[in-house]
Formats: C-alpha cells, sequence, structure tokens
C-alpha cells in the first residue's frame, strides 16, 4: 500500500516513544514458524475454533442451476453465472454453486442480497478472462467479484484469479476495485475464498458494515510487475472479522484504511501473515478519519519490515483509540531489528493517539516495540525467543 502524501519509510531515530527493546538473538528453525499452537500455547497462532465470525451471510437455501456453463477454462462463463446470480435474486435469494473446474469470465460478477456463491473449494477457479479488461466494474476497476452495494451475501470455496501474470493490470483504474471485494454492503461473509495472481488489493472491505472474512488465503504473484499488492485491505469499514486466514503479499498484508469514513470494531485474529519486505505485516493508515476499536491477537506476522506499523496521510488528524495488540507472534523481520516489530502512532502524526495497549507478544529477530506517548497507553509482557 502506498499512501499520498505519506512519510517514506525511515529508522525510528530521535522520536519521543515509550520503548521497550526485546532480545532477537534466536530465529527459529523454519519448521517450526507459523506452527498451529493450540490455546494456551504461548503467543501466536491458536487452533480456527477460538475465533468465530459474529456475521452469517446469506442464509436462503434454494440452489440455482448455472447453465452452459464450460469448466474446462475455454470461452466465457460470466453471462451463465452472473444470469444465475440474478435468478437467484430474483426468487429472494438462493445459491449458486459451481462444480470443480475453471470458470474464465470476461465482465465483473455483481452478488445480489441474499445470494451465496460458492464453489467446491480451490478447484473451482473463477478466472479473468481475454476480454476481463475492455470494462470496469460497477464502482470502477476490475473485480471478479463484487458486492456492490448487496446485503446478506455468502462468497464461499472458491479461488478467484485475477490472471495477473498474463493481463496487462498497470492501468490508471487498477487500485479503484478489488479481486474480492465487499462494497457499500452489509452482512457479508468471505469463507474459504483463495485469491490468486492479483494486481490490486487481494480481498477487501470498502464502505461496508457487519462484515467476516475467514478461512481464506493469498497470495501475490512474482514481484516486480505490480506494487500496492495488500492482502485483506479493511477500507472506511466497520464491525467485522478478519480471521484464521493465510496471506502472502507483496505490500501490506493486512490494512485498517481510513479515506471517507472511520474504520473501528475490527478484530485481526489468528492470521497467518508474509507481508512484503519493505512493508508491514498490519498497517493501521490514518487519514482525517478515526480508527479506533481495533483488536490484533493471536497473529503469526513474518518476511516483512515491521510486523504492526501505522501510516498518516493528508495531514493525519485521525484520531487512534482502543487498539489493543496481543498475544502475537511477531519474527524474523525483513531487516531484524532495525525496524520496529511494533510502532503505533509516529511520524506525520497529528491526531491523538490513546488507549493503545501492546501485551504479551512473543517478540524474535525484530525490533523495538514503539507507542507514541498517550492517555491509557501502554507496553507489557513482551518476550523474546
Amino acid at each position: 500500500m502506498r499512501l499520498g502524501g505519506a512519510p517514506g519509510r525511515g529508522k525510528p531515530a530521535g522520536r519521543n516513544y515509550r520503548v521497550l527493546a526485546v532480545a532477537a538473538a534466536i530465529v527459529l528453525a523454519a519448521g517450526i514458524v507459523g506452527a498451529i499452537k493450540a490455546a494456551g500455547a504461548p503467543p501466536g497462532i491458536m487452533t480456527a475454533s477460538s475465533f468465530t465470525c459474529a456475521d452469517q451471510g446469506a442464509q436462503a437455501t434454494t440452489r440455482v442451476t448455472v447453465a452452459s456453463a464450460n469448466r474446462q477454462g475455454t470461452g466465457d462463463d460470466f453471462a451463465a453465472i452472473q444470469d444465475a446470480i440474478d435468478a437467484a435474486a430474483r426468487r429472494g435469494g438462493g445459491v449458486v454453486a459451481l462444480p470443480a473446474g475453471t470458470f474464465l469470465v470476461s465482465g465483473h460478477l455483481v452478488l445480489r442480497s441474499n445470494v451465496t456463491l460458492t464453489g467446491v473449494g480451490p478447484a473451482t477457479v473463477i478466472k479473468a478472462g481475454p476480454g476481463f479488461m475492455s470494462a470496469q466494474g460497477p464502482a470502477g476497476g476490475y473485480p471478479i467479484i463484487t458486492t456492490a452495494g448487496a446485503s446478506n451475501v455468502t462468497i464461499a470455496d472458491l479461488t478467484a484469479d485475477q490472471n495477473g501474470g498474463t493481463l496487462g493490470g498497470n492501468v490508471p483504474a487498477r487500485l479503484t476495485g478489488y479481486a474480492v471485494e465487499g462494497r457499500d454492503s452489509r452482512n457479508v461473509v468471505i469463507n474459504g475464498v483463495h485469491v490468486r495472481n492479483p494486481f490490486t488489493y487481494s480481498i477487501a472491505m470498502v464502505g461496508s458494515e457487519g462484515f467476516c472474512i475467514e478461512n481464506s488465503t493469498v497470495r501475490a504473484g512474482a514481484p516486480g510487475r505490480y506494487n500496492q499488492l495488500d492482502g485483506i485491505h479493511i477500507l472506511d469499514s466497520s464491525s467485522g472479522q478478519v480471521i484464521n486466514n493465510v496471506v502472502q503479499s507483496g505490500d501490506d498484508g493486512l490494512v485498517a484504511h481510513t479515506i471517507g469514513a472511520p474504520v473501528h470494531d475490527i478484530l485481526y485474529a489468528n492470521n497467518t501473515v508474509y507481508g512484503g519486505s519493505t512493508d508491514d505485516g498490519l498497517k493501521l493508515a490514518v487519514g482525517g478519519f478515526a480508527v479506533y476499536n481495533i483488536r490484533i491477537e493471536h497473529n503469526d506476522f513474518y518476511g516483512s519490515a515491521t510486523g504492526v506499523g501505522t501510516a498518516y496521510y493528508d495531514g493525519g488528524a485521525g484520531v487512534l483509540r482502543n487498539i489493543s495488540v496481543s498475544g502475537n507472534y511477531i519474527h524474523d523481520l525483513t531487516l531484524g531489528g532495525t525496524f520496529p516489530a511494533v510502532e503505533i502512532g509516529g511520524a506525520g502524526r497529528r491526531g491523538i493517539v490513546e488507549d493503545v495497549t501492546v501485551t504479551d507478544n512473543r517478540i524474535c529477530a525484530a525490533g523495538v516495540v514503539a507507542v507514541q506517548p498517550g492517555p491509557g497507553n501502554s507496553i507489557s509482557g513482551a518476550t523474546g525467543c
């Protein structure tokens, strides 16, 4: 993620932080990195059942057949899948189920209220076809699937392949739509969705309320062709969970980002996140609106420059309030101890930073934990290797 007006990344020197130094002399063996730990184990990933969705998505169960779809990865299946989605919506809701196979689409699938779009798992692949770039989605950009104002929707058990290795995705509107997006919607569940070959953010919630992104995977393509390949990006949205996901990002792995509205009441938990080598595992991106009531718990952050970081832009007047960073395992960062493991607040800040608690995190082969001074801010319980 690149922010207009954001300061460049630099070594945090001379800032008025409360800082806790953490020993980082031991690097875990490769076979242990990312290992699942049961509840009650040291900080890091827990059993998936420890965190569950509050939102339920679509509840209608009537199945709608996708007629004339070609699962062989030839032709164009956009109309067949969209027609089935629209037919389900006309009935008041339903389930559009795709079998295993590769379904090429020349357009941008628009989900409707009370509709589930599902496959049978990673073997169901919806892939951007040769004509995919000829038109944009309803709100711009090039989503494979968008909710576009729908409510009570579910996207589940499929692979969304944006085909960035073949298509010319470096176009001006690239970052106005995202590979799989909940947009201007309520009660959205994205469960078991696997994004491959993106040329934009992989999974995003935009201007939405009440959502859950769970059990999904993101894998950015080969480095160098595209920048700003954020993994799971929460923009101007609230009241959601990002849980039990695996992210391999070319930029920031997870993001809470304000442009036109606050981001609040979000749980990021039990995610395994390999961030971009010069970016953050999780970024709090603060503009003119507040970021508050954010819980960052029991995640595994590695491979990025910083585990949990903050960036300010457009004057940085937004408040950071009630941010909890607890029980995470932050390790093997690309620059070792040069950049912080956790950095809340800092350069470019104008808004208040308060009620930030950083507790009981395990920090290995990473830098310090740094929190801007403010009411209720505290650091405690960090351990090394």
